[in-house]
């Protein structure tokens, strides 16, 4: 073995050395960045793991498994209809309703399944970014104008976003084109993998269903009543296997009986069971027959779990660390490495320069679902111009420091880096735009 094979492991061995020799120990800051690390992870995991990303990996999983390739590249496949194809992935965002992390399992799905690069970008970022729920919370928040500048503007990045990358990576979409030229016959009539989809779908809306502000109203009744749905939209999905996937009715009484069982040991605490029939589901799944559909799902689901968590928990890591935690990781907020005195400095009046700082912030922390709109009055309040605003609500919520590390892992370099310098670029010109008409005193 030369010298040349061994300067890797040696480098890795010196740099480590080194970060352990210079860590900041004893330090305020630093040791603040570690502790808020850990305590966005631990939130994380125990709130957004079980109750998103979790339906979201069985959702994916479903998607690789029983949609079939034909419809895919129907709507969103590279020989789709422009229009069809960009008003699917834009109008998904406003049913889905997810956070950036969660969106990212049903995109490397629909991308494996051979959507092509201009739709499955524009589905990656209108998932997050353009939700009915977020805009209405918006619009209360900040004021009706600011929701649906923030509304239309999201429309309008997702789909240049997605024509963009499309024109960027020509070579690519003319090679889908030629690959998925004869896709396989769907095995399953459509109503049934839709119907399953949907059920799978609503269990995610309806467990994540934000409490609105307000006491009373449509809102408050649909979040009032939100379990009772999840758990209809359950006992629908446990129907679905046993009629259409041929489960054994006894393995489904059985996970109901567990979930049933959970709802009395913890009473007030609705993730308790959730987390049972979860795990139900997988188990059900991963002991099915081999080679037939139920255990091809758990493969697929099990295949995206791997791929993603790993890289996701790192990227949270390092967003505590470096931007602290929002209030709504439950605590107050609270400071990382980079003070927020910094940011709010910096975002301050509507120069171009403003939008561009707050593009960047935004396309690096880390907003769960709607936290941005508490967030975004804080930083108003405190100064920051309504440009660089909308700039933080549209790169904020559609891109985060752990989406990226896993875009990356689906995608390649190349492709991350223009698609997170397109969410930048459409952003700080969006805001700048809207900031100058507010100067102006045009709105």
């Amino acid at each position: 073995m030369t010298w040349r094979d061994q300067w890797k492991p040696l480098a890795a061995i010196v740099g480590l050395f080194v970060l352990v020799y210079f860590l900041p120990a004893g330090n305020e800051r630093f040791e603040r960045g570690v502790v808020e690390a850990m305590a966005l992870t631990r939130w994380y995991a125990r709130e957004h793991v079980l109750l998103c990303l979790v339906p979201a990996f069985f959702i994916a999983g479903a998607i690789s498994t029983f949609v079939s390739q034909t419809s895919v590249l129907k709507y969103l496949g590279a020989r789709a209809n422009r229009a069809v194809a960009y008003g699917v992935a834009g109008v998904s965002g406003t049913v889905i309703a997810v956070c950036s992390c969660t969106i990212l399992p049903l995109f490397s799905g629909i991308y494996r399944m051979g959507a092509g690069i201009g739709p499955a970008t524009a589905f990656l970022y209108s998932g997050p970014a353009i939700s009915v729920l977020a805009v209405i919370l918006t619009g209360r928040v900040l004021g009706w104008q600011f929701g649906i500048a923030r509304a239309l503007a999201a429309i309008a990045t997702s789909v240049f976003i997605g024509l963009a990358m499309a024109a960027l990576f020509r070579e690519e979409a003319t090679e889908r084109k030629a690959a998925m030229a004869l896709p396989e016959l769907p095995t399953r009539p459509l109503w049934q993998t839709s119907t399953h989809l949907g059920l799978l779908v609503g269990i995610l809306v309806f467990a994540n269903w934000g409490k609105p502000q307000a006491s009373e109203g449509v809102w408050h009744s649909v979040w009032a009543a939100k379990w009772f749905v999840t758990a209809a939209l359950g006992l629908g999905l446990a129907g679905v296997l046993v009629a259409w996937f041929e489960v054994a009715w006894w393995k489904v009484a059985a996970a109901a009986s567990a979930t049933a069982v959970a709802v009395f040991i913890a009473p007030g605490k609705p993730v308790v069971p959730f987390v049972v029939a979860s795990l139900a589901l997988g188990l059900i799944t991963s002991l099915s027959k081999e080679g037939s559909e139920v255990a091809a799902w758990f493969e697929a689901t099990w295949d995206f779990t791997k791929q993603i968590m790993p890289l996701l928990l790192l990227g949270v890591l390092a967003a505590g660390a470096f931007f602290g935690t929002p209030a709504s990781a439950g605590h107050l907020a609270k400071e990382g490495w980079i003070p927020n005195e910094w940011v709010a400095s910096l975002v301050g009046g509507e120069s171009l320069l403003s939008n561009v700082l707050a593009a960047v912030s935004g396309a690096f922390m880390y907003f769960a679902t709607l936290t941005e709109v508490p967030i975004l009055r804080g930083l108003t309040d405190s100064g920051m111009g309504q440009g660089p605003a909308l700039a933080l609500a549209l790169a904020g919520p559609s891109l985060s420091l752990p989406s990226v590390l896993v875009i990356y892992g689906v995608m390649g370099a190349k492709k991350t880096a223009a698609y997170v310098g397109l969410c930048v670029v459409a952003s700080a010109s969006l805001g700048f735009f809207y900031g100058q008409l507010i100067a102006g005193g045009v709105l």
